[in-house]
């Protein structure tokens, strides 16, 4: 509606003054107001709409002969139209000055439209502010009057206000309204319209919800913060409240604002998270996760950013720099003093651990660290963080301060070591001795995370400290050190294995190499980790590799071998030890032992890989450790304890480790070692860990022909077992996951790395695996049924590289007729499994390996129809399996007349599907990552695969046979 005021002798610039006169004696407001109704018979012939012209000759009759009241009529229902905050202002100037005024207008605000009760209602508690700030012109029985009416009709509306906040915004009008409504609510907080509600409500009440949902618009962010801050400064138990949302708002809110440099917000953020530290300085002492979060996020809110990202010049950015280092210099200090240990928090095994709100903060601390880092400069950060506490005997060192100024210089070794600037490292050098000649049973409290940290430098400085000969003997004992103990054992772990891969060249001295040696000696009591024991005989590996003389070089590395060989040993020799059988605890330690040995020579076997095919490591040195290793694994493998779950395991992949290493080497031995997997799983038909390696075997072996009957030969052993032919049913499938899993891999790595010959006499095994695929594919466990799925396509991919290859040859000795011939026997319940795999809750993750496998069975029958092939598969093959496998299933699990309409879709889908795939395959456009999807039809028989899953996920999974 457009009213042109100055045709009345209205102006806009008049209009701010009604107030001024409503505040004058009363006949001032009242000819004000009768000067306007006087004008009304001229504005109501503006265009205007009847229900805003009705309520406001309604109220004009209702306020006839009311004294004052009577003039809020005209000047509120007509001059609304055009200024309706000016309006408002002398309404509720009105209503301050007359007896049962503010009654009076909410009695009647039920005929107003929304906006304008809005407009009213965010005035109206202004007068009370202002009021409190010194209005003079109302005595103060008029001023208590007024806010007492006033605050009687706060629930009503808060009412009002969380009806109009419950419609949700989806227009740019829409969050004008938000807005509006937001900055009534702001005035009636300040009046404190909750005063009266309990704590546990006002803390859960809606529109705090719609205040806070707010903060995450950027159009009411302003206001909505100025909401936040009010109430968290007037109601004591907000804060409480607050804090829990606090690590939302960092991530959501605050570290976008600080990427995309939204001073808005940020500052928006800082006076609120300022007002909750003052509202509540008890709670964020306490260091909760949520106060830290706090604290972190005020912390993110410094210049750095800004300083560090700003586009002024490079004169400008370094003044700017230097005036603000005092700043963060002293910032610095604050987060050490912070970040600190506390030498009474405990772990359950006795040990002295950082507590979780500690850790997290420090793992919050670590961009900033570097923001500050950046901003002193490297060398004015590492004078600082090595100032004060150096110069101290080793009697009297603060271990504390020293602990966390190793951790805030390990979290910007990146930052210092991209400087390039000098790094006297004296110091370090200087502690690294003091902790090295400590004894072990020193080693406790707050020492340990001291080593901790020392750890972590080492590990980042390795290649700076390394570079020094008189260096190397003092690190290595200090990582001696700090290995013994389970707080330091990972992070000196990482620093020894540092430590030989940057000073490899520096390992040769024979103390050193002693050292190392005491060091792997040191972990036959098996109490550290077996990740940290693998990283530290692949480091000592690794060091023992470099070594210049080859005899030396074959006989430390046989040395390193057998320190773990002893382990195993002892465990073979009790059962010749009747006393060590009958004792549980002490076998149950020595199988402990044992396995912790193997861990430790697969690593050493995992480092050579490296050394032998980059030649450093002669054939004469792998058969020497080989003739060390495999007596051993093969005594043990015919020995009771494999029935052991964790050391069949370890046995496996220390085994798997030294294939994969010594390659050809193995050779002579790949009888012995598939007969001990195979006997052993016949043994022990749960342990999946003899299908994994066999597999690693055939992978390494398998495409070498003169293998070829000794693969077959494993593969008949292992179709052989029980618990292989009990996969007869999707239950079965899912009470042996990891079986089903292995059992999938070993096929797999079969079919593709075997040669044809092999493939064409495992046919049946090859059938029977197959059909199991098809029936573990519809099993609930994710991780089974996508295996078997991912058997069944690459045994179709190597079914159609095989009929690409010799498509026009129908010998029984051909893989491709083979393997097409399983396929035509299997196809119908291949499909039926497929779909019911696509039923029930879990399907959605089957669709890709369902569509692949559907189009490659498209693609098969397809191209078998243009060839000699064609009676054995067609492409009425594929018509007939899923007319059948659709009709066999129960309408239950179908809807009405969905069978009908799937057959003809699917099948014209697959159609474009199998042209898509064997274009992939042909000539120029073999595609090596097979990504059958690509092409237009693949796409669209994925989309209604997915489609069909989605729709049938409230299915009951069956368990088809």
């Amino acid at each position: 509606m457009t009213i042109d005021c100055r045709a009345e002798g209205i102006d806009d610039g008049g209009t701010g003054n009604w107030r001024e006169s409503a505040r004058r004696p009363v006949f001032h407001g009242k000819s004000l107001t009768d000067d306007i109704l006087m004008r009304r018979s001229s504005w109501m012939r503006r265009p205007c709409d009847s229900a805003t012209r009705d309520g406001a000759f309604s109220w004009a009759e209702f306020l006839v002969g009311r004294p004052l009241c009577a003039s809020y009529v005209g000047l509120y229902f007509v001059g609304f139209i055009l200024v309706g905050y000016h309006i408002s202002l002398a309404l509720a100037a009105l209503a301050l000055r007359a007896e049962g005024g503010v009654d009076g207008l909410f009695a009647r605000m039920r005929l107003l439209p929304d906006p304008a009760v809005m407009e009213l209602l965010t005035v109206l508690p202004e007068e009370v502010v202002q009021d409190q700030s010194g209005d003079t012109g109302v005595d103060a029985a008029a001023r208590c009057r007024f806010t007492r009416e006033l605050m009687a009709h706060a629930p009503a509306v808060i009412d009002f206000l969380l009806a109009q906040s419950e419609t949700a915004a989806t227009t740019a009008n829409d969050h004008d309204r938000n807005r509006r409504i937001l900055r009534c609510l702001l005035s009636w907080v300040r009046v404190g319209c909750f005063s009266e509600m309990p704590a546990a409500a006002l803390a859960a009440h809606p529109l705090l919800t719609f205040a806070f949902n707010s903060l995450q618009v950027s159009f009411s962010f302003d206001v909505a913060v100025e909401v936040m801050t009010e109430l968290v400064s007037q109601y004591q138990d907000l804060p409480q409240a607050f804090l829990i949302k606090m690590p939302y708002i960092r991530e959501a809110l605050l570290l976008p604002a600080l990427s995309n440099r939204s001073e808005k917000i940020i500052a928006g953020l800082v006076c609120l998270i300022c007002e909750v530290g003052q509202a509540a300085p008890a709670l964020v002492a306490e260091g909760s996760v949520q106060a830290l979060a706090l604290a972190d996020a005020l912390l993110r809110c410094s210049l750095s950013h800004f300083i560090l990202e700003s586009d002024a010049e490079t004169d400008k950015r370094n003044a700017a720099q230097e005036l603000f280092s005092p700043v963060f210099s002293s910032l610095l200090d604050a987060l050490l003093f912070r970040a600190q240990i506390d030498t009474d928090e405990h772990g359950t095994d006795g040990e002295l651990c950082i507590p979780d709100g500690l850790a997290q903060f420090r793992l919050n601390l670590e961009e900033l660290l570097v923001d500050i880092c950046l901003l002193l400069g490297a060398p004015a950060y590492i004078n600082k963080l090595f100032s004060g506490v150096w110069g101290l005997t080793s009697q009297s060192i603060p271990w504390k301060e020293v602990e966390v100024r190793m951790y805030a210089l390990s979290m910007v070794a990146d930052t210092i070591l991209q400087d390039g600037s000098h790094f006297d490292f004296s110091i370090i050098m200087h502690f690294v001795n003091i902790l090295s000649s400590r004894a072990h049973s020193e080693l406790n409290g707050c020492l340990s995370l001291v080593y901790k940290s020392f750890g972590d430098v080492i590990g980042s400085y390795s290649k700076l400290l390394a570079s020094s000969q008189s260096n190397i003997k003092p690190l290595l004992l200090f990582c001696a050190s700090g290995i013994s103990k389970s707080v330091s054992s990972n992070a000196c772990s990482l620093a020894l294995r540092k430590l030989c891969e940057d000073g490899s060249s520096l390992m040769n001295e024979p103390q050193n190499l002693e050292i190392l040696f005491w060091i792997s000696k040191g972990m036959d009591a098996g109490n550290l980790r077996i990740e940290d024991e693998e990283e530290i005989i692949g480091a000592i590996t690794h060091a023992l590799c470099s070594v210049l003389d080859k005899e030396l070089r074959k006989n430390s590395l046989a040395r390193l071998l057998c320190s773990s060989y002893s382990a195993v040993e002892k465990l073979i020799d009790i059962d010749r030890d009747q006393s060590l059988q009958q004792n549980p605890a002490a076998y149950t330690e020595a199988l402990n032992l044992a396995v912790h040995g193997l861990y430790r020579m697969g690593a050493l076997f995992g480092q050579l890989a490296t050394s032998i095919t980059s030649g450093l490591i002669d054939d004469d040195t792998v058969l020497v450790l080989l003739g060390i290793f495999w007596p051993l694994l093969e005594r043990l493998s015919r020995s009771s304890h494999m029935e052991n779950v964790s050391l069949s395991a370890a046995a496996c992949r220390s085994l798997s480790l030294a294939i994969h290493s010594c390659g050809e080497h193995f050779q002579i031995l790949l009888p012995k070692v598939l007969e001990c997997l195979s006997t052993n799983f016949l043994l022990f038909q749960r342990h999946d860990c003899f299908l994994r390696t066999a597999a690693s075997v055939i992978e390494e072996f398998g495409h070498k022909e003169e293998y070829g009957a000794l693969c077959v030969r494993t593969f008949e052993t292992f179709s052989s077992a029980a618990s292989i032919s009990s996969l007869n049913s999707s239950y079965t499938c899912d009470q042996e996951p990891d079986l089903v899993e292995a059992y999938a891999n070993f096929t797999s790595t079969f079919i593709r790395c075997c040669p044809k010959e092999a493939i064409v006499v495992s046919g049946s095994l090859l059938e029977l695996s197959f059909q199991k695929a098809a029936i573990c594919s519809t099993a609930m466990h994710r991780g089974a049924a996508l295996a078997a799925m991912s058997y069944m396509s690459c045994f179709l991919d190597v079914s159609l590289a095989a009929a690409l290859e010799s498509r026009e040859c129908l010998s029984d000795l051909s893989p491709g007729v083979v393997l097409v011939q399983i396929l035509a026997r299997c196809g119908e319940g291949l499909m039926s499994n497929v779909l019911y795999a696509l039923l029930g809750v879990s399907a959605l993750s089957r669709v890709h390996k369902s569509a692949t496998i559907l189009q490659q069975m498209a693609a098969l029958c397809s191209l078998c129809e243009r060839t000699t092939w064609k009676g054995i598969l067609s492409w009425d093959s594929i018509c007939g399996w899923l007319q059948s496998a659709v009709k066999s299933m129960p309408s239950e699990y179908l809807r009405q007349g969905e069978a009908e309409m799937i057959i003809p879709l699917w099948l014209s889908v697959l159609q474009d599907a199998a042209s898509d795939y064997l274009h992939s395959r042909s000539g120029d456009n073999v595609r090596s990552s097979h990504a059958y999807m690509q092409g237009k039809g693949g796409r669209t028989l994925k989309r209604i695969v997915r489609d069909f899953a989605e729709s049938h996920r409230n299915v009951p999974m069956p368990c088809p046979s």
